[in-house]
């Protein structure tokens, strides 16, 4: 993700490993899967929906949280200096 511009923090867990690319936007993988929130719920249970990549393609992975992390930058940017000073 850096090479697309995407800055992150990045946290370790047991089994897991947490990815936090802007405000709301935390990519998590637990070493077969990457998942994140879409930002939009199912309108017939309310439950969050979520995006899902293997990982066997990172790439196609990262570029996906880059093109959502630019739509979150567009609809909250007052958010940039507050994840640029949490660095």
């Amino acid at each position: 993700m850096h090479d697309l511009g995407v800055a992150a923090d990045i946290h370790e867990g047991e089994g897991i490993a947490l990815v936090s690319v802007w405000v709301d936007r935390v990519v998590w993988t637990d070493g077969r899967w990457y998942r994140w929130w879409t930002g939009q719920t199912s309108a017939k249970t309310g439950r969050r929906l979520y995006r899902v990549y293997g990982i066997d393609n990172p790439v196609t992975a990262a570029r996906a949280v880059a093109i959502r992390r630019v739509e979150l930058q567009k609809a909250r940017p007052s958010a940039e200096p507050i994840l640029m000073s949490a660095s």
